[in-house]
């Protein structure tokens, strides 16, 4: 694989346009008639964003959302524009845009619906606890004697309430009715699960199990349009296909170097932690780009 870029931190700095939101990974500015967003390289684990950011991590969120946008387009509607750092214009300086090449996308401005649509093809991570504990996830009873990671007959779909400070809120579909109307509930539901099919079977070509994933949506003009990310290391569970058992941890794709390094340290995750070793961030920047170019079959 070719060598990572250098990692990006925060965009303020380059774009001449107001910025509206600063969240753990991406930056909102505002373009007046649409909205810009940047993929910075910082990592987050355990509610902490971690130092130091990760190389190409931001490149590989992008790019892979920008792939899945191009892939879905047909299935549900999205809000991308463009993701072309040279459409940006003045709003960059030339001698800036190589760093935000690959990082950006232009899109229309949704109103955004405030429920994590969830879809769970597999039971594990905080599905797997939740039936523990209830026997149930989001409400939904599951039948006895159910193994950790096995597939469901059917997928879930268990939203989430967003809550921009502290975790999203795992709630029952009867509430999630209660908050967007019954129809609009409906919609989400079905379009997710929709979704999680299509890219359940793309992936499983690949040797890639998608265990589960997140969406979220919003409105422009009455109409539903997916927004955010889709089908990321960042909002998605992905498996290698050759390494799915039951009754494990089945290590995943994504950022699992920097939980297993934080987890076998004597960091007392009620502070700052210290910073990654080179070792734990060159790992990491290997695996994103590893299931971008298994995903879409090209180099980043």
């Amino acid at each position: 694989m070719a060598v990572a870029s250098k990692a990006l931190s925060t965009a303020a700095d380059l774009i001449k346009a107001p910025l509206l939101y600063k969240g753990k990974v991406r930056e909102l500015y505002d373009l007046g008639e649409h909205y810009l967003i940047v993929v910075t390289d910082r990592i987050s684990a355990f509610d902490y964003v971690l130092d130091p950011a990760v190389p190409d991590k931001g490149n590989v969120l992008n790019q892979l959302s920008a792939f899945w946008f191009q892939q879905t387009a047909a299935i549900q509607p999205n809000h991308v524009i463009h993701s072309d750092v040279e459409l940006l214009g003045d709003l960059v300086a030339e001698a800036d845009k190589e760093a935000l090449r690959n990082r950006i996308m232009v899109t229309r401005k949704a109103e955004r619906i405030d429920i994590e649509c969830v879809v769970r093809g597999y039971i594990t991570g905080g599905g797997w606890r939740q039936y523990g504990k209830t026997g149930a996830i989001n409400g939904i009873p599951l039948p006895e004697g159910m193994r950790k990671n096995e597939r469901f007959p059917q997928p879930l779909f268990t939203p989430a309430a967003k809550n921009d400070v502290g975790h999203d809120e795992d709630i029952p579909f009867s509430r999630m009715e209660e908050i967007t109307g019954a129809g609009i509930a409906a919609q989400l539901r079905d379009r997710s699960i929709r979704l999680y099919e299509f890219a359940h079977a793309y992936c499983l070509e690949r040797g890639i199990i998608l265990a589960d994933c997140k969406f979220e949506f919003g409105l422009i003009d009455g109409e539903i349009i997916l927004i955010d990310e889709i089908f990321t290391p960042d909002s998605s569970r992905f498996w290698a296909q050759d390494k799915y058992e039951l009754d494990t941890e089945i290590d995943s794709m994504d950022k699992e170097p920097v939980r297993t390094y934080l987890l076998g340290s004597d960091w007392d995750q009620n502070s700052e932690p210290a910073p990654l070793p080179d070792s734990v961030v060159a790992e990491t920047t290997s695996r994103y780009r590893g299931i971008y170019q298994l995903l879409t079959g090209k180099e980043l």
